[in-house]
């Protein structure tokens, strides 16, 4: 039972069920409460077998001997990726308000923005994060590789605003296999190169190309496998996108949470989200890796953030577009006992509305 996919619906129902109790009470779970208050269909003692395998699995822990049990960060992640679906009546609430409170044209984007903040973090009860949107001058719009005498190779970017930046590499992990091309052979090649590349790369933003894995590429390209793995490095420079502030609100909400009783506890994360926005913002502003945009939200579970004040938290995030090209994001953070099917859905709801208000 060590792998995911190996829980049998009894394992799964009794996962999600001292899941949500415990979601709902922060007390941890036993198995009579089980029996009595879920319609499991079997007795205490199964279900508390059941509870001591899952606890085995890593899915669930005991936070002292004699106490019930609590869900661990895989446990939450098994319930958010199998066993739960988001909750469209919260969505429809958070567009009913939106649209009610948010008309629209009588806002400027930003004002739109910090309403659409303190309505997330009221209907979620937890920390709401909204990013403004990046400079739009980060798409590009044509990518060029030209050889240089100096055996060297200078990759030239072109971006929407017809900003030109460009890099010097080197020629050799592009004629690695190759010995004793001739000159008119790499340029024909870089030709194609660059061909292809714009064919993939051309009117997405930089912060998109910044994610590329030179794997993915490589794979289609076999022949410079390599040298576009060099080639994904070398582009990841022009494509620091640059932290745009982020909106936060709701931080009073979620402090009433039990998990945030202590107070060194509250202090780092309230820095983090006061004065090192910088960190914050690659976490909430995902850009999914080339081709693989089927997910729309990226959820973080407690050790799953790589920040240390973030490691008891939950972060769910979602990017907003503007002509199908990702701009900011909107993001929740609370404890990692949350409501997740109220989140997700509200999360999702508002960067589909950002989306509509940018388009």
């Amino acid at each position: 039972m060590s792998h995911q996919t190996n829980l049998n619906q009894r394992y799964q129902n009794i996962l999600k069920a001292t899941i949500k109790h415990y979601i709902a009470t922060a007390e941890p779970v036993g198995s009579k409460t089980l029996a009595e208050e879920y319609n499991l269909k079997v007795s205490s003692a199964t279900i508390r077998n059941v509870m001591g395998r899952l606890e085995e699995a890593g899915f669930l822990y005991q936070p002292h001997a004699s106490a019930g049990r609590i869900p661990s960060d895989s446990g939450y992640r098994l319930y958010v990726d199998r066993l739960i679906s988001p909750d469209t009546i919260s969505g429809k609430q958070l567009e009913w308000s939106l649209s009610r409170q948010l008309k629209k044209e009588r806002w400027s984007f930003e004002a739109l923005l910090q309403r659409a903040t303190q309505i997330l973090a009221t209907l979620s009860g937890y920390i709401a994060l909204i990013t403004l949107p990046q400079n739009p001058s980060n798409i590009l719009r044509h990518l060029q590789l030209v050889h240089l005498s100096s055996g060297q190779i200078m990759l030239i970017i072109v971006t929407d605003a017809y900003q030109t930046q460009s890099v010097l590499m080197e020629l050799s992990p592009f004629t690695s296999e190759r010995e004793g091309l001739d000159e008119e052979v790499i340029e024909g090649e870089l030709q194609i190169l660059s061909n292809f590349l714009n064919s993939k790369l051309k009117g997405r933003s930089l912060a998109e190309i910044a994610a590329l894995d030179g794997t993915e590429l490589g794979r289609e390209f076999e022949r410079y496998a390599d040298f576009l793995q060099v080639l994904a490095r070398e582009l990841r420079r022009f494509s620091q996108p640059s932290a745009a502030p982020i909106m936060v609100r709701g931080v009073a909400e979620v402090l009433r949470q039990p998990e945030f009783s202590q107070l060194q506890q509250v202090q780092t994360l309230l820095h983090l989200l006061e004065e090192e926005q910088d960190q914050l913002w690659p976490l909430i502003f995902t850009v999914s890796h080339f081709e693989h945009c089927a997910q729309r939200v990226t959820i973080r579970i407690g050790s799953e953030n790589p920040l240390e004040p973030m490691r008891t938290c939950t972060l769910i995030a979602a990017n907003y577009y503007q002509d199908d090209i990702p701009v900011g994001s909107v993001g929740v953070i609370g404890p990692t006992r949350m409501l997740y099917e109220n989140a997700i859905a509200l999360v999702e709801t508002t960067a589909d509305y950002l989306s509509d208000a940018l388009s």
